[in-house]
C-alpha cells in the first residue's frame, strides 16, 4: 500500500547469479533447489590439511571486507561453505560445486580443484562481494551442482617484464587477476634487448646494468633473488606455476651490453631503449657463452620449483641457421641437467627439441604453409605445443585503429576474435594429444603500468582462459559475450579498468 501512496516501486526481490553464468565455463551445470544464503552465522568448514585450510582461508579474506561477517575457518561443525579433498573423477585440477539451503560443498581431489571451485564460487556471488568495504547483500548462491574439469592442463598467461619493468607489486595485481579466470601458468618474460630482470649471482652486471632501463630510457629495474622467489611463492599460493624465461641466443642486447666477452668481437654494445627485433645474438662459437647459460640456468633453476623453463628462440635473425642449431644442441641439455624441462618459442622446431620440449607457437593466420608444416611435423613427432597465435591472442596488440596502447603487427584483435576459435582445430594435421593449452602472451613496448596491463588485457583475458578450460562444446560467441558482459560489475568491484568493445553488450545480465 505505501508503495502505491509514495508512488514508489518495490525493490526487486534479490536473485542469485545462474550456475551457467560463470567464466570460464563448466563442463556441467544442474541447476536446482533453493539457493544458499550466507550470513553472520556462516562457517567455512575444512578438513585437517594445511592446503585446504590455506584455501579456507584465501576465500575467508574475500569474503569478509564485503560482507563484514566474521566467517571462521573450523574443521569441525555443520553447514555453511565446506572445503573438501576427496577421491572422484576430478583430476588435479577439477571440483564439484554443490549448493543448497543448508549450505555450499566444494569437493575436489586436489587443493588446485578447491582453489578453482573457490573462483567458481566467487562468480556465483553478486560482484560487491570483491568490493574492500561492507556491503549490503544479500549473499546468495544459486542452488545446483557445477561438475568441472579442465580440457588442457597448460592455461598460461605471458607478462614481459623487460620492455618496461613492473614491480613485485603490480604482478601480484595480475597475478590475482588471472586467479579469477583458473589460468595456473604465469610465464614470465625475464630478459629481452632492453633489459635483464633477474639477479644472477655469477654474472652480477646483467641485472645492474643490463637491468638498469627500458624501452624509452627509463630507469627499468630488476627483481632480487627475494623478490623472485615472493613472486614464485605467491603464485603458488593462488595455484599457478612460475615458468621464467631467459631468451637467447636473439633478444640479448642488455646481456651483450653487460658482458663484453658474450660478443663476438668481445665489445659490448651500448645499452638499447628502441624496439627493433632481431638485431643481437650470443655469440655461438664462444666457450664462455655456454659457461654463461649454464650460470644463468643453474641459478633461475634452484629458484624455480616449477617443471619448465623456457628458453625463447624466437627471432634470432642475427644467427645463421648452423649456429641457432648448434646452440639448442648445447643448451637444451643445460636445461634437462638442472632438472627442468625445455619450452621454447615454436621457432626451436627448426632444430631438434629435446624429448618431452614444449613448442609455442605465435604464428599468425598468414605464416608460411612451410613454417607451419615444420611445427607440425615437431608435434607428430611428440613434441607438445602450446598455442598463442599473435592474431588471436596476444593481450598487447590493438583492439582496434584507434587503440591508444599496443601494436599491430599482427592486425587488430577485438574480442570476437581472440576468442573464436578452437585450440584442438587450430593447425590441422597436429594428433590432439600434442596441443597442451594455450597462453596470452602481454608484451610490453608500450605498456608502462597496472592499468596498461588491465586494459588490453581485460575483456580478451577471459576468452582466453575460456578456451583453455571450457569443452569446445561450450564455446558459442552469441552465449558468451553475455556471460562476458556480465563480468563487467566485477571488474568495476576489483577497480579493473577495460576495454568497452562494441562487440559486447555491456549492462546486459542476460536475466
Amino acid at each position: 500500500m505505501a508503495a502505491s501512496v509514495t508512488g514508489a516501486a518495490p525493490a526487486p526481490a534479490a536473485s542469485p547469479t545462474p550456475l551457467d553464468r560463470v567464466i570460464p565455463a563448466p563442463a556441467s551445470v544442474a541447476p536446482g533447489g533453493s539457493p544458499y544464503r550466507i550470513t553472520r552465522g556462516t562457517h567455512i568448514r575444512v578438513d585437517g590439511s594445511r592446503e585446504t585450510r590455506g584455501v579456507g582461508e584465501y576465500l575467508a579474506t574475500i569474503l569478509r571486507s564485503s560482507t563484514g561477517y566474521r566467517l571462521p575457518v573450523t574443521d569441525h561443525g555443520a553447514g555453511g561453505i565446506r572445503l573438501r579433498l576427496a577421491k572422484g573423477p576430478f583430476g588435479a585440477e577439477g571440483y564439484r560445486l554443490d549448493s543448497g539451503r543448508g549450505g555450499v560443498t566444494i569437493t575436489a581431489a586436489r587443493p588446485a580443484g578447491l582453489f578453482h571451485g573457490v573462483q567458481t564460487l566467487r562468480q556465483l556471488l553478486p560482484a560487491a562481494v570483491e568490493k574492500d568495504t561492507v556491503q549490503p547483500g544479500p549473499w546468495l548462491v544459486a542452488g545446483g551442482t557445477i561438475t568441472d574439469t579442465p580440457r588442457y592442463g597448460w592455461r598460461g598467461a605471458m607478462l614481459d617484464v623487460s620492455r618496461h619493468f613492473f614491480t613485485v607489486e603490480q604482478v601480484k595485481r595480475y597475478i590475482d587477476q588471472l586467479t579469477l579466470y583458473k589460468i595456473n601458468k604465469l610465464h614470465l618474460h625475464l630478459s629481452d634487448d632492453q633489459g635483464w630482470r633477474i639477479a644472477i649471482d655469477s654474472w652480477p652486471r646483467l641485472a645492474s646494468h643490463g637491468g638498469s632501463t627500458e624501452v624509452g630510457g627509463g630507469p627499468g629495474g630488476f627483481y632480487t633473488k627475494a623478490d623472485y622467489k615472493e613472486i614464485v611463492r605467491y603464485a603458488a599460493s593462488r595455484y599457478l606455476e612460475v615458468v621464467p624465461e631467459i631468451d637467447m641466443p636473439g633478444h640479448t642486447n642488455a646481456a651483450l651490453a653487460s658482458y663484453a666477452d658474450l660478443n663476438c668481437d668481445g665489445i659490448a654494445p651500448p645499452l638499447y631503449t628502441g624496439t627493433e627485433v632481431g638485431f643481437s645474438s650470443l655469440c655461438v662459437g664462444k666457450d664462455i657463452t655456454y659457461d654463461f647459460v649454464d650460470d644463468v640456468i643453474r641459478e633461475l633453476a634452484a629458484l624455480t620449483p616449477g617443471e619448465y623453463l623456457h628458453i625463447g628462440g624466437d627471432e634470432a635473425h642475427s644467427t645463421s641457421h648452423e649456429d641457432y642449431v648448434k646452440f639448442m644442441d648445447r643448451v637444451q641439455p643445460i636445461v634437462a641437467k638442472y632438472g627442468k624441462t625445455v619450452v621454447g618459442w615454436h621457432q626451436l622446431t627448426g632444430a631438434s627439441p629435446a624429448k618431452g620440449a614444449l613448442a609455442q607457437y605465435w604464428g599468425l593466420d598468414g605464416t608460411s604453409a612451410e613454417e607451419k608444416a615444420r611445427v607440425v611435423k615437431a608435434a607428430q613427432s611428440g613434441t607438445g605445443l602450446i598455442l598463442s597465435p599473435a592474431d588471436r591472442v596476444y593481450l598487447d596488440m590493438k583492439y582496434t585503429e584507434e587503440t591508444p596502447l599496443g601494436l599491430s603487427w599482427a592486425g587488430y584483435v577485438e574480442v570476437r576474435r581472440s576468442y573464436d576459435w578452437d585450440p584442438g582445430a587450430y593447425l590441422p594435421g597436429v594428433p590432439g594429444g600434442a596441443v597442451r593449452g594455450v597462453e596470452a602472451p602481454m608484451w610490453s613496448e608500450t605498456l608502462e603500468n597496472s592499468g596498461h596491463i588491465e586494459f588490453m588485457a581485460f575483456p580478451r583475458l577471459p576468452g582466453v582462459a575460456e578456451l583453455g578450460w571450457s569443452a569446445a562444446a561450450t564455446h558459442d560467441w552469441s552465449r558468451y559475450k553475455v556471460r562476458l558482459a556480465a563480468q563487467a560489475e566485477r571488474w568495476d568491484a576489483l577497480g579493473i579498468g577495460y576495454y568497452r568493445s562494441p562487440q559486447v553488450p555491456w549492462g546486459s545480465t542476460g536475466r
